[in-house]
């Protein structure tokens, strides 16, 4: 199997402002496209924005809303899957979510962030209870989480026990926690053989302060690609013959001892 080239969108957009934001990614879905990249990631809640407050209500949209169809319309467009950030509506409750949609229109996949963050995110959302949500793309597994969702080991070694290869984390990385940006991320990589698409929000966005540093870490534990503070797409390739090689070499998976981590839950 060919490597999927995958872009990574850096961005905040313009918080509160859909229209504005989707223009955003369809520029960017061409420039990625250009490159060949097959698949497109975005930052968490990249459709609405993040720091939206009150808003959170009035923009929140079902999977199947009007946002979805419009990103749709940008990855048939532009031939290449796109995985973006929205609040999910489902019924009454709101939900912080991404979404897989692929180069035909159609939505492989509906991941609600399962750990929320703070008392902004605990104050608005509902938690999901799903913890691995999967979906094939281009001859590869492909896992999706959200943000702090990524900081729980137990999170990422579900996903590799499930075969994820490329591991999807749309986030809202701040200040001052750029280290999981710079650090946790990688490991989490190569201690569960995967790649990890790490793609956050920049600058300043209501009282949060946004650090960049978004990547494509490998198996190896390395940033195949990596952007800075500002807003910037960067590409990288998940390549499975380099993650089949890697996952024989490294044991970890294999020498896992099950029965002595019972405590652990």
């Amino acid at each position: 199997m060919p490597p999927l080239r995958t872009a990574l969108l850096q961005s905040s957009g313009r918080p509160g402002d859909v229209a504005a934001n989707l223009k955003v990614l369809d520029e960017a879905a061409a420039r990625a496209a250009a490159t060949g990249a097959g698949l497109l990631v975005t930052a968490e809640m990249f459709l609405t924005g993040y720091a939206i407050g009150d808003d959170v209500p009035r923009l929140a949209e079902a999977a199947d809303g009007p946002g979805a169809e419009a990103i749709a319309e940008i990855a048939v467009r532009h031939g290449l899957a796109v995985l973006y950030g929205y609040p999910e509506r489902d019924g009454e409750t709101v939900y912080n979510s991404a979404q897989l949609i692929d180069a035909h229109g159609q939505r492989l996949a509906n991941y609600r962030k399962t750990h929320l963050f703070g008392c902004f995110e605990q104050e608005w959302f509902t938690p999901g209870d799903q913890q691995v949500v999967q979906a094939e793309l281009n001859g590869l597994r492909l896992g999706m989480m959200i943000c702090y969702d990524v900081e729980f080991p137990e999170n990422v070694r579900a996903h590799a026990l499930a075969g994820t290869d490329l591991l999807l984390v749309p986030t809202a990385q701040m200040h001052p926690f750029q280290f999981v940006a710079e650090s946790v991320v990688p490991v989490r990589a190569f201690e569960n053989q995967m790649y990890i698409a790490y793609v956050n929000r920049t600058g300043p966005e209501g009282e949060f302060e946004f650090v960049g540093l978004s990547c494509l870490a490998g198996p190896d534990g390395t940033a195949r690609a990596r952007a800075g503070r500002e807003a910037e797409l960067v590409v990288g390739d998940a390549d499975p013959e380099f993650l089949a090689a890697s996952r024989a070499n490294n044991p970890y998976l294999r020498d896992r001892r099950p029965g002595l981590y019972t405590s652990l839950v």
